[in-house]
């Protein structure tokens, strides 16, 4: 029989009780570590570059016409689509709507999406969800396309959503920023939640290990409640689709979207699921704290030294058969893996100082070709925003494209080397940012100072050399830690996988060597895993030492460290951020003072927020021709008086078109509440005109300063006319919270 209205729910509380088990476990664990980092520190090495502490407040990502499948009607339909600075994919009726401040269509969160570009690849993955599904030849497929320029957002469990554009150029331009949101969703635990996200993350694998699932999660993506409802869905969707798959009826392509929507819908339901007992569990836990917090920093020596003794204790036990296996199974391996990893991250982070290093020399040579300080605002406007530039960001990104970790890749049972490939792209962005952001504050410092354009091309050339140097050492910093933490990711669930036979069943007799009173904070089970961590971290750290030693792809030695040349640079760091279009009224968009004399300072407030930037400019004119049944589908004339009545009639069309649910709505659901005045979507016009193109031969002959292999071996001591997006909704799979 299959399951009825109870049972889901019952079957789901059952694995959300079980998981949050471990969790609250876990997240007395990850206060101790916490409060314990905060007192000994790690002596890591000082960052040379600055970090920008609001990266994209206020900006526009991405807009333009995106040709949507409407699966209730199977008609195309023209949207016009924005990605604000949080990467939430909005979906409004059409340009006329969004100027109209009425709510969007669909707010598409994309944790955990992947992004096809053709039906092929899509057919197979719907195929092999349900088995003996797959169309024969000939037959309709599921899915029909106007043109040959499809992009399909496919999920395991969740809805899908089609789209297509009308050219090649189109399509890879919506490609890069639609993957970009997929990169930027998947990594939704904050970095800084420094014990609710360490806690999560433990407990979601303790969980799967209690399974006998060890190894990386590919669909460990997206915020805490998305990432729970996967591991939800990873338990109950086999047993659906055996109990559903054979009761569906109809030809293949018809069984193949029954089965779509019997599974968003189960998704759904998890969703609000998980998010209600999660939240309850955390306000828990969080209430719990500050007695915690007491008795650790009370305690905190008593502490250290119980979980010592414990260590030491697991260590006898199982020292002997850890390090048997690490001799045998993984050492011989780690050379191989981390060459693997070493090629492709080395080659993106290169990539990142060769862009960096173009988009700086072609903005001076434009100074001096454009007429010098007038037009510096408008081309740091744009340099500031170069991180989180999807395009002029793709070279980097595709040279992770090729990683593979062949013949290991079964023997370490890493499902997938999408989580390696992903963690290092951002890094990459970070560091691109945090160059940009360091050249940034010392050129504003030495604009101080009044150059005139000679003066001015010479600081930026002596800039930018000042910023590559901090660069390379900061990259060699942050990919030896990277490649540090991936080689443990690989073999850390290899090796308990393997120790577990024999070491995990005399675990249980160390219990009693944790004093009651610190039991929240000691866990057995988390001390044996740091054990076995101890027992192969050597051999890595000498792994990336020998590499680093050989110079190979330009790491540096941990004995190298670089003299802090610019003693106050933090400090310059932590004053009001540089807003270029502002301060340099000769440039583009910057002007004068919106308000002028006389205006209201909230008038010059409004101002701003109106001229928010855009980062990448739009591809698709909104009248270019439409597919041969994609059907605009404009809004009535309206008056001023006319407007709300019009938001009424959309609102009501929205809600017969997509039912309400209880709670907040799920991926790609529609909006149900009205923005309140003033906090409508920003502006998403095109940015100012491109910098015009240089006289042949004079960009190109320009090569960036290669990377000294020399060790120091010193001491470290918009335009558009409109508000910008600020939508508060209820945080859900679909819709996320600031807009």
């Amino acid at each position: 029989m299959p399951p009825g209205p109870g049972e889901l729910p019952e079957k789901t509380g059952k694995i959300l009780t079980e998981f949050l088990r471990f969790y609250e476990d876990q997240y007395g664990v990850a206060l101790f570590n916490s409060m314990r980092h905060e007192i000994e520190g790690t002596g890591a090495p000082q960052a040379q570059l600055l970090w920008r502490k609001v990266p994209l407040d206020e900006r526009v990502i991405f807009s333009g016409n995106l040709f949507q499948y409407q699966e209730d009607n199977k008609k195309w339909r023209n949207r016009f689509s924005l990605v604000p600075h949080n990467y939430g994919l909005v979906l409004y009726e059409n340009k006329v709507a969004y100027e109209r401040q009425v709510p969007p269509r669909a707010v598409i969160n994309s944790a955990g999406y992947k992004i096809l570009t053709s039906l092929d690849q899509y057919l197979e993955l719907v195929g092999n969800s349900l088995p003996g599904t797959t169309s024969k030849s000939g037959t309709a497929p599921v899915l029909k396309c106007p043109t040959q320029f499809p992009l399909i957002l496919w999920h395991p469990s969740a809805r899908h959503h089609y789209f297509c554009m009308m050219t090649e150029a189109e399509q890879d331009k919506w490609q890069a920023v639609l993957q970009d949101c997929v990169r930027h969703c998947n990594n939704g635990i904050p970095e800084d939640s420094k014990v609710e996200g360490p806690a999560f993350t433990d407990a979601i694998r303790m969980y799967r290990q209690s399974k006998e699932l060890y190894g990386t999660w590919e669909m460990l993506c997206g915020n805490e409640v998305q990432i729970l409802s996967n591991l939800v869905m990873e338990e109950l969707g086999p047993e659906l689709k055996a109990e559903l798959a054979p009761r569906l009826k109809g030809k293949p392509q018809e069984r193949q979207r029954q089965w779509i929507q019997i599974s968003d819908t189960v998704y759904r339901m998890v969703y609000e699921q998980a998010k209600a007992r999660f939240e309850a569990v955390l306000s828990k836990l969080q209430l719990a704290r500050p007695a915690m917090e007491v008795v650790i920093r009370t305690d905190m020596d008593q502490v250290i030294t119980s979980k010592e003794h414990l260590a030491s204790k697991i260590r006898a036990s199982i020292l002997p058969k850890a390090e048997v296996c690490v001799r045998n199974h993984v050492q011989p391996y780690i050379p191989s893996i981390l060459e693997a990893l070493m090629v492709p991250t080395s080659q993106g982070f290169t990539e990142v100082r060769d862009v960096f290093f173009k988009e700086v020399t072609d903005m001076n040579l434009n100074v001096i070709n454009e007429g010098g300080i007038d037009k510096l605002g408008e081309y740091m406007e744009k340099l500031s925003q170069l991180a989180y530039h999807p395009l002029k960001m793709q070279s980097c990104y595709e040279k992770m494209e090729p990683l593979r970790l062949d013949g290991l890749q079964q023997r370490f049972d890493v499902s997938s080397t999408s989580v390696f490939k992903q963690r290092a792209q951002i890094l990459m962005r970070e560091q691109m940012d945090n160059a940009v952001y360091t050249f940034e504050t010392l050129l504003h410092q030495e604009l101080g100072k009044g150059p005139t354009k000679e003066e001015l091309c010479k600081s930026i050339q002596r800039i930018l050399e000042r910023v590559l140097k901090k660069y390379d050492y900061d990259s060699s910093t942050v990919r030896k830690r990277f490649f540090r933490e991936a080689l443990l990711q690989i073999t850390i669930p290899f090796l308990l996988k393997k120790l577990a036979p024999t070491c995990k069943s005399e675990l249980s007799r160390f219990q009693e060597l944790i004093f009651e009173d610190f039991a929240r904070f000691i866990l057995v089970e988390n001390t044996y895993e740091e054990v076995v961590v101890q027992t192969v971290m050597k051999d890595i750290l000498q792994a990336v030492k020998e590499a680093a030693v050989q110079r190979k792809h330009n790491l540096y030695r941990d004995s190298v460290v670089m003299h802090n040349s610019d003693p106050n640079l933090h400090l310059l760091a932590e004053g009001v951020p540089i807003d270029w279009g502002e301060e340099y009224s000769g440039s583009g968009d910057g002007g004068e003072d919106p308000g002028g004399p006389g205006i209201p300072e909230a008038a010059t407030l409004s101002e701003k927020r109106r001229r928010a930037k855009q980062v990448v400019s739009v591809v698709q004119d909104e009248e270019a021709g439409l597919p041969f049944d994609a059907v605009p589908e404009p809004l009535p004339p309206a008056s001023a008086d006319s407007i709300a009545k019009l938001r009424g009639l959309l609102a009501r069309d929205l809600q017969a078109e997509s039912p309400p649910l209880a709670g907040p709505l799920l991926n790609g659901a529609p909006a149900q509440e009205s923005p309140q005045p003033g906090a409508a979507p920003e502006a998403a016009s095109p940015p100012a005109s491109p910098l015009r193109q240089l006289p042949p031969g004079k960009a190109s002959d320009l090569e960036p300063p290669k990377p000294s292999d020399q060790e120091t071996g010193e001491q470290v001591s918009g335009p558009g006319g409109r508000p910008p997006i600020h939508t508060t909704t209820e945080d859900g799979a679909g819709v996320q919270t600031e807009f």
